[in-house]
């Protein structure tokens, strides 16, 4: 028989320390690296569980189909440091997710574009609350969804699966940027580009002069060059976009992504970061999520109108699968 060594205590906590994957300081684990007793030793009462997400969707020639996910993981990891400054907090982090809903080719009537991957609303729905359940049995109180994608449907999804979270197991699910505040932060580019310059990018939401600036500032050799003489595709509403997104040669952006600067990128992303993180540590100190305004509840006429065309692809994508599904007889 071996004779067990003797350990010292200080060493014991150390290795401890070690089992538990984090550190004692700043308590930001990986779920993915997490094993059963440490998951059960969490403090579930001051855990957060933050979920990037965000689906594969064109950004036209020179910007990559991750764009809002490689966006949103830098988001959460700033989010994660946040949170964990205060004593005693513990975050974990769920593997990222890339799957969403409502990509902007579909506004245009494209239902297929190279670039989007995206899944139907309800499939969206489904996983989350399915995750809200798992979730919500094991006793957790505190889920962030960090989803900076701009799309109604998507939003809506995620917040319903909040609501679900709420009301059957009491915690706290919130889609960050599905909150008006957080979503409509932080007109950099109205402090930074002239008036000239402004009218040219005009309303360019996807892949214009701001999301190209702030994908030069966070993953610079992801842009294509191309940017540089990139031609403009000015509207001036969300109706125009629709228009322009039904030509047939249409790229799959919109503004003017020459105008982009990494310098305007890092005011961008360092203004919205701090403005989620704010919103976020206010909602761990008692802020109703549910009271501020959800910006996907608009009663924009064409962007409700946009909302449905891409329900009815989704009825008609559902329709083929269960079709197929029915043919060979699978339940």
């Amino acid at each position: 028989m071996k004779r067990r060594r003797s350990v010292p205590c200080g060493v014991m906590a150390l290795a401890s320390a070690a089992f538990l994957g984090v550190h004692m300081d700043a308590q930001i684990v990986q779920m993915g690296e997490m094993n059963t007793e440490q998951i059960r030793a969490l403090d579930l009462a001051k855990t957060v569980i933050l979920i990037p997400g965000d689906l594969l969707e064109e950004h036209g020639p020179y910007l990559p189909s991750f764009t809002d996910g490689y966006i949103d993981d830098i988001y959460t990891h700033e989010l994660a440091r946040a949170i964990v400054a205060r004593p005693g907090w513990t975050v974990v982090v769920f593997p990222q997710i890339p799957l969403g809903t409502e990509p902007m080719n579909r506004i245009g009537g494209k239902t297929s574009f190279p670039g989007s991957y995206p899944v139907r609303m309800a499939t969206l729905r489904a996983i989350y609350m399915d995750l809200a359940t798992e979730l919500g049995e094991q006793g957790f109180r505190w889920i962030f969804l960090v989803h900076s994608h701009g799309a109604p449907n998507h939003h809506k999804a995620l917040t319903q699966a909040g609501d679900y979270f709420h009301d059957v197991y009491g915690g706290t699910m919130v889609d960050l940027f599905g909150l008006t505040p957080v979503s409509r932060c932080c007109g950099t580019k109205e402090k930074t580009l002239s008036s000239k310059q402004l009218a040219e990018d005009g309303f360019g939401i996807h892949a214009g002069a701001e999301e190209q600036s702030t994908i030069l500032f966070l993953k610079p050799q992801l842009v294509s060059e191309g940017y540089k003489s990139a031609p403009s595709l000015t509207g001036g509403n969300f109706a125009d976009l629709v228009e322009i997104t039904k030509n047939k040669g249409w790229p799959g952006y919109y503004g003017a992504p020459r105008l982009a600067t990494a310098a305007m990128g890092a005011v961008e992303f360092a203004r919205s970061s701090e403005n989620l993180n704010a919103i976020a540590l206010q909602i761990l100190d008692g802020l109703d999520s549910r009271k501020i305004p959800r910006w996907a509840d608009r009663a924009d006429p064409v962007g409700a109108s946009a909302d449905a065309v891409d329900l009815k692809d989704d009825q008609a994508i559902e329709k083929r699968e269960m079709d197929w599904l029915k043919k060979n007889k699978i339940e």
